[in-house]
């Protein structure tokens, strides 16, 4: 626009000097000057409009570590030839650079690419809107439209597959019944109904049937320790974190993902931060036991109180993770009060896994007033010392070990499933 400008300046003098001298010379530079204005008005205009531009995103759900494709096509609606189109990419997705000068785009014709992102941060992000800029050949002017094309993007948090996960010894099928119903099918028969429209066919018991002529389906109850509950400490005075290069810094990878194409991104590093390992634990923790048919329920207390309440199957790992793709270390609550408040929802013998990276030994005593309460525990304590913090977690390791609880202690850049699982 500095040029734009210039020649303004320049016309202004020309059309004064014309203006009070009344020479021929004046005007006819006056007249081209006004020319170099209204032309590359004109250009610009044409060159930002009668286009459009289609933006294909392959995904809308990816995970941590999964390459995002997208696919752009610029068509020039008109005629006349595009000399050059910048489009620029207001996406908050982090590491995506979808931005390119598509140059010479003839009438009636159109230019396409592809872009390529590794998805790095977990979160909700949009993908759009663009700007089309373009100008005249001399540079003089430039013009801009926003084309609000917006699509939203869910970026999981990395997940990790564990073979052989700790569980208390008493962790054993042949417990007490729950009596409660369930419209799963488990190992615990209830009795027997008539059959309503809409029950499994694998439901039907065909002996009482037979012998009573109509149909009759089985009821089941719940196993009494299907039901694990995935605690999450995001009490924002509990989480530390490393700055990039110091000691510690991560090591954790994933296996590279393929994707459609056949490409295989670079493996994953968490970031050497509390939270970030914490909400990859419990997303792990909840895909491994969602896979073997449990009932998986999560408890978080952010900004807000996120409780998600138990159920089995994909669509419950898709609320878990959308919620955890989402949720920050924003907690006003310390995690022993969230557990002594949430722990009226533990039935006996259900299976808590508590995740945290607080030195306070507060929250161990919380655990083993739920050890008392015949609910199994899972700690698994993120070494606060490890990831840049002055204190130890000794302290409350102890105290969990004392309280009954199956601890497992998970470093800042070692491996999550061998950490666990050791």
């Amino acid at each position: 626009m500095t040029r734009y400008r210039v020649v303004w300046g320049l016309f202004l003098i020309a059309l004064t000097g014309a203006l009070s001298t009344g020479r021929g010379l004046w005007w006819t530079f006056a007249g081209a000057l006004f020319i170099l204005i209204v032309i590359p008005i004109a250009w610009a205009w044409l060159s930002v409009n009668w286009l459009r531009i289609a933006r294909r995103t392959f995904a809308r759900v990816t995970q941590v570590g999964e390459i995002l494709e997208e696919e752009f096509r610029l068509t020039n609606l008109s005629r006349i030839p595009k000399l050059w189109v910048e489009v620029r990419d207001q996406s908050t997705l982090p590491g995506h650079y979808a931005s390119r000068v598509v140059s010479l785009v003839g009438g009636r014709q159109w230019r396409g690419w592809r872009v390529k992102t590794r998805c790095e941060q977990r979160g909700r992000y949009t993908l759009g809107p663009l700007i089309v800029c373009s100008g005249d050949p001399l540079g003089i002017y430039q013009m801009q439209r926003q084309l609000d094309v917006v699509h939203t993007i869910l970026v999981y948090p990395a997940t990790f597959d564990f073979h052989d996960f700790p569980l208390p010894a008493t962790f054993l099928t042949g417990g007490d019944a729950l009596r409660r119903r369930t419209h799963y099918v488990t190992t615990n028969a209830a009795g027997v109904r008539d059959y309503v429209t809409g029950d499994s066919i694998n439901r039907i018991h065909w002996p009482t049937s037979v012998r009573r002529q109509r149909l009759i389906v089985k009821e089941f109850e719940l196993d009494p320790i299907s039901d694990v509950w995935v605690a999450l400490d995001l009490f924002r005075g509990a989480q530390f974190g490393l700055e990039k290069g110091e000691e510690g810094s991560p090591v954790e990878q994933l296996p590279p993902p393929v994707t459609a194409g056949g490409e295989s991104p670079a493996t994953v590093q968490l970031p050497p931060h509390t939270e970030e390992y914490a909400v990859s634990i419990a997303a792990s923790v909840a895909k491994h036991f969602l896979q073997q048919g449990r009932v998986v329920g999560l408890i978080a207390h952010s900004a807000h109180r996120e409780v998600i309440p138990g159920e089995r199957g994909e669509r419950q790992l898709t609320k878990i993770l959308e919620t955890l793709s989402v949720v920050r270390a924003q907690g006003e609550i310390p995690f022993d009060r969230v557990l002594s408040v949430e722990s009226v929802m533990l039935a006996r013998g259900t299976t808590l896994i508590a995740i945290s990276a607080s030195s306070d030994t507060a929250w161990a005593l919380a655990v083993q007033q739920i050890v008392h309460n015949g609910v199994h525990v899972v700690a698994v304590v993120l070494d606060s010392r490890s990831f840049g913090a002055a204190g130890s977690s000794d302290d409350v390791i102890a105290a969990l070990v004392n309280a009954g609880a199956v601890v497992r202690v998970v470093r800042c850049g070692s491996s999550i499933p061998q950490a666990i699982e050791a």
